[in-house]
């Protein structure tokens, strides 16, 4: 039972750092492509706000189908998607390579998570998502910070190369290892998972997601241009940063899994004020080697905490369509990612890259009101919860 899990793990390393690999490329990506760094943040907000408008959808449709080509299918795309970016001689053919891969992340990691509840149960639902969240995990420690090693050692596009080159292998991983699976129970109707979406304790649940998500992003969009233009760091320095910042994700990882099994709203909450105080010391520690490395600490800690706290927490309000209601968490993230990076981008314009922390830290507090809110939600709402 665990190799399954393992594998749909192995795969979704592939996949998220297919997502968020150009956090560490954007300022090289920019210079290549002749446009600004917050021009080039948008290519993070065409991929999130693919996933947001069209996720829940394609996740609903595509649950009917059986576990093992479709992931294999979704692999591939991904290998063709990262070949192509590689190859992108301009920004539109780059986000045109953004948009592929956008389509299928949200069905990967919905249906992989689905998948891991149904082998172990719910009652452990955050252990075993924690198990596939691994890959997020491995994707922040090993892929982001190891693409931005690759891109400073043999440029960006050797980053996109390498990728596909992986997404291929985890296909054939699949193809072999993996077992033909079918839907064992019958999948709730289209229009039964939609009807979802007219309670109000699901839409804050959502809106909760968008708020964490646009205050994790609004900075983490750009760190690696405030260490290199802030902190003064070269490319390969802000390398090893960023997988210091994945690898102290193990840690959060980790402890929102026992958390959200208690109570996701009160992990949530707590996560997020740690947070804000790693958001808010960042720049005034920026030249400070220990202080930075604490801000960055916690923050690494928090944030991949709360990717997992957020995801188990939409799945747990809504048992009776687990897939649908994963994809609303990715939906409601990526809608919160893409805000994040345009939001990022006008304060980089406006008040300059030093102001980012505090921004991201208005997000985060927005989402610890609204947490209570819904906890003060009729008990049995919050029961659900």
């Amino acid at each position: 039972m665990l190799l399954p899990i393992l594998l749909l793990s192995a795969a979704g390393f592939t996949v998220l750092t297919t997502e968020f690999i150009i956090v560490g490329l954007l300022p090289a990506i920019a210079r290549d492509l002749e446009v600004s760094v917050p021009q080039a943040g948008l290519l993070v907000t065409l991929f999130a706000f693919t996933v947001a408008a069209l996720g829940p959808f394609l996740t609903a449709y595509f649950a009917r189908f059986k576990r093992k080509p479709l992931f294999i299918t979704i692999l591939l795309m991904f290998a063709f998607a990262n070949t192509l970016a590689a190859l992108a001689p301009n920004i539109w053919v780059m986000g045109f390579a953004r948009l592929l891969p956008a389509l299928g992340l949200p069905v990967f990691w919905a249906l992989a998570s689905e998948t891991a509840v149904d082998i172990v149960g719910p009652e452990y639902a955050g252990r075993a998502i924690a198990k596939i969240g691994f890959g997020i995990v491995c994707a922040t420690v090993f892929g982001i910070p190891v693409g931005t090693l690759i891109s400073d050692a043999w440029g960006w596009r050797s980053a996109f190369s390498i990728l596909a080159v992986v997404a291929l292998a985890k296909a054939l991983l699949l193809w072999l290892y993996l077992p033909a699976t079918h839907v064992v129970r019958a999948n709730a109707s289209l229009r039964s998972q939609l009807g979802m979406l007219r309670s109000p304790l699901v839409i804050g649940h959502i809106v909760l997601s968008v708020l964490v998500f646009s205050g994790m992003f609004t900075a983490y969009t750009y760190l690696a241009d405030i260490l290199e233009r802030l902190a003064g760091f070269d490319g390969t320095l802000v390398g090893w940063c960023l997988m210091g910042f994945g690898a102290v994700g193990l840690i959060g990882n980790s402890l929102g899994g026992r958390m959200v099994d208690r109570h996701p709203l009160i992990a949530s909450m707590v996560f997020s004020a740690f947070m804000i105080g790693a958001l808010l010391a960042l720049v005034p520690s920026i030249h400070s080697s220990l202080a930075l490395a604490a801000a960055l600490a916690i923050w690494g800690i928090t944030q991949s905490a709360l990717f997992l706290v957020s995801h188990v927490r939409l799945m747990k309000i809504a048992p009776q369509a687990p897939a649908f209601a994963a994809s609303l968490n990715i939906a409601g993230g990526n809608l919160g990612i893409g805000l994040g990076a345009m939001v990022g981008g006008r304060v980089i314009d406006s008040y300059g890259l030093g102001s980012l922390g505090l921004a991201a830290a208005g997000f985060i507090l927005l989402s610890i009101v609204l947490a209570l809110v819904l906890m003060s939600a009729k008990p049995r709402a919050a029961a659900c919860a």
